[in-house]
This record gives structure tokens, sequence and C-alpha cells, in this order.
């Protein structure tokens, strides 16, 4: 057998085997989805502000990982611990959140993107229509993308970047579908 020979069945046989295992970690639409719908759920249940306030920001909160570094940016600051960013949420919680009468907080789109089994982006815009503890009605809103991590089995936000949307009185029209599992 030639050098030139032996060569390109090498080369071959390297090529075939990292092709398989390529496409052995590809990920089916049904994982996609799989993925997808489980770092979905696990936002809409943090932000469900029909559950016991009691519990609001640890809900919140359950989002992250239990200590270490999270990168959040949001009025033009960031943070990028989890303990600053739990005094933050705590303090939006203690100083607004629990001041709304009969909140509702409405996701106007969900887009998530699975980037690999252990990767996956969710940006999404919300409402917030509730009363003030004067009784007048109100509306909080904005968006939010989150970057979440497989890390021992569990999903956590380890990046975020949360924007207000200016108070015009008006609802944003929405323009994409509802949730969008992508690529």
């Amino acid at each position: 057998m030639t050098t030139a020979l032996r060569l390109t069945l090498v080369l071959f046989f390297l090529a075939a085997g990292t092709g398989c295992r390529a496409r052995g970690d590809e990920l089916t639409p049904v994982a996609r989805r799989a993925i997808a719908d489980t770092v979905e759920r696990m936002v809409r249940q943090a932000y469900d502000l029909s559950a016991p306030n009691a519990s609001a920001a640890d809900r919140l909160l359950s989002l992250y990982p239990d200590s270490g570094r999270v990168v959040s940016a949001s009025g033009g600051r960031m943070l990028t611990s989890r303990d600053s960013l739990a005094d933050g949420i705590r303090y939006f919680w203690e100083s607004t959140g629990q001041n709304m009468r009969e909140p509702r907080w409405i996701w106007e789109q969900m887009v998530t993107d699975v980037l690999d089994r252990n990767a996956a982006v969710v940006t999404a815009t919300y409402r917030i229509p509730h009363r003030t503890p004067r009784g007048q009605p109100h509306e909080l809103a904005g968006a939010m993308t989150m970057v979440f991590a497989r890390r021992n089995g569990r999903w956590i936000v380890v990046q975020e970047h949360l924007s207000d949307r200016p108070s015009t009185g008006e609802p944003v029209p929405s323009t994409a579908p509802d949730s969008v599992r992508g690529s």
C-alpha cells in the first residue's frame, strides 16, 4: 500500500469518526423543544405573581446559582455576584413588588434559542398591570434576555439584561410569534 493511499485511508476514517460524533451531538427538534419548554417553564414559575407573596423574591432567586458569579445588567448598571443580585431582587420586591395590588405578569413574547444541550437563551417582553396602594392603575413593562447554562443537572441564569419600557400609556404591539424555539 502506498503512503498516499495509507494517508488517504487514515484521513477518511478520522473524518468519518469525527462526523459521527458531531451528528450524535446534534439536538433533535424534540430535544430542543424539551429544553426550551424546561427553561420557559422555570421563568414563568419564578415570575408568577399569583403565587404567595412571601416567597416572591425566593422564587425569582431560584433561577440563579446558589453562589458565585452572575452577570446582570439593568438600568445602566451591572452586577457580577449572586449576593449583589439577591440584594437587588429583595430591594425591588420590598420597595415595589409587595406594594402592587392585583398584579398580573403578562408575557407578551418569549423567544427561546437552544444553543446546545447545556445552553439556552430566553428573550422576552412583559407587562405587569396592577394598582398602586392608593388604588390607581399602573403598569410596569420591559424586556429581558436570560442566558441559561446547565450545571450539575440544573438550569441556571448566568447572564441577563433587563430593560424597562418607557411609560407611554400604550402597549407596544407584538410583531413576533409567541414563542420560537431556535436553531
